[in-house]
């Protein structure tokens, strides 16, 4: 009897909550998803794995002798999900990780019950260019990977800052037996055929600045699957969800509260809810509703997790740029400006540049009135002016 190696994982959020695994992109460990953690284990048992080679998974769970497969990877996270015991589950991966799940999807629909794919592809480059990077790591380690990164993962400015040092390192730290056999299934990778066969909801998330899997690759999959959403994320590269966490955030957690919410139980309403309130408002800010609530505004604070954000906000017929613009528009009319200002800081999660959200209040200034729109100016340049510093400081 063969022994198969375990994969190294680590396991977040409540123990009986719908069961969520996580997959990392190739010269990355598990820690590439700790900017969504928070928000992800609030409503899943959030599963993380490591790559062969990559943090703490042994390379030997690949072979090296280049014959790895997409199959091969999919059967030890089948095998993950078999050890605790879950016969379905969501899956979200990035790059390597999301061809993983969107062979899953493809090849065992009973076990994938909703599926996002982050900065992937269907079909990777020519195989000759996983060959030659397999060739090169084997000779020379995956040092010989980290100079090109910044650029590709994520901006030459975030390479500097805390985060991209880390995962620059894990790069460094990767064996490069288990690099090379990653190098391997990608050579051999190619699931657009069986793309329309995908069930499982699905939605499809890309960095608009990704020159390893460019915007293309994502509308590509999300053309092919039906019913498939596509979230564009802007200033992003290939590791979207470490450089624009609170985009790519937002987008995961109101999938998956979408397609594991049964929509007409009020308690799993407010729960959706709590989690997509918490993804465009912002955990302090729902942090400080919830430390005010009296037993006088209780059921206020219940009705709008429920019913605006657990039913409005969840729902799929706008996406969230269109509800922010509209929301913004609304508050202007009513002079709203303390929830107004709120509501600007959602809209930048939510994917508004601010040249769009200026846009807003310049239409708003023919329906809703010159002086409400001006007003509605100096409000969007505070919260512009506060989040610069805020930036300032945290750099």
């Amino acid at each position: 009897m063969t022994h198969t190696p375990h994969l190294h994982t680590t396991l977040d959020g409540p123990a009986t909550a719908p069961p969520l695994i996580l997959g990392p992109s190739i010269g990355t460990s598990l820690a590439v998803w700790e900017p969504q953690l928070p928000a992800l284990a609030r409503t899943h048992r959030t599963l993380r794995w490591d790559l062969p080679g990559h943090g703490g998974s042994p390379a030997t769970a690949l072979p090296h002798d280049g014959s790895a497969t997409i199959a091969d990877l999919a059967a030890l996270v089948l095998n993950l999900a078999d050890t605790h015991n879950w016969d379905r589950f969501a899956y979200a991966g990035i790059s390597i990780g999301g061809a993983v799940g969107l062979y899953l999807a493809a090849h065992h629909p009973d076990r994938i019950s909703s599926l996002a794919i982050v900065c992937s592809s269907a079909h990777f480059a020519e195989p000759s260019v996983w060959r030659d990077r397999a060739k090169l790591v084997r000779e020379q380690g995956t040092e010989a990977m980290v100079a090109s990164r910044p650029g590709l993962w994520f901006s030459h400015a975030f390479a500097d800052t805390d985060r991209g040092r880390a995962l620059l390192q894990d790069l460094r730290d990767t064996d490069r037996a288990g690099y090379a056999a990653c190098c391997d299934v990608l050579a051999d990778y190619d699931v657009r055929d069986v793309l329309p066969s995908i069930t499982a909801p699905t939605l499809v998330v890309a960095g608009r600045d990704d020159p390893a899997t460019p915007p293309p690759h994502a509308r590509e999959i999300a053309d092919a699957i039906p019913g498939a959403s596509l979230v564009e994320v802007a200033h992003a590269a290939h590791l979207a969800g470490a450089e624009r966490p609170e985009t790519v955030t937002s987008a995961l957690a109101t999938h998956f509260a979408e397609t594991t919410t049964a929509p007409h139980d009020d308690t799993t309403r407010h729960a959706a809810g709590m989690a997509v309130r918490r993804a465009v408002l912002g955990d302090a800010h729902v942090d400080r509703a919830v430390a005010r609530t009296t037993p006088f505004t209780a059921r206020f604070q219940d009705f709008i997790t429920r019913y605006a954000w657990g039913e409005i906000w969840t729902g799929d017929g706008l996406d969230r740029r269109m509800r922010s613009a509209i929301t913004l528009t609304a508050l202007i009319a009513h002079g709203h400006d303390a929830e107004l200002a709120m509501h600007i800081r959602s809209a930048l999660t939510n994917g508004l540049t601010r040249d769009e959200i200026g846009e807003v209040l310049l239409q708003s200034a023919i329906y809703c009135g010159v002086p409400a729109a001006n007003s509605a100016f100096a409000t969007a340049q505070r919260v512009f002016d506060e989040i610069d510093t805020e930036d300032s400081k945290g750099s």
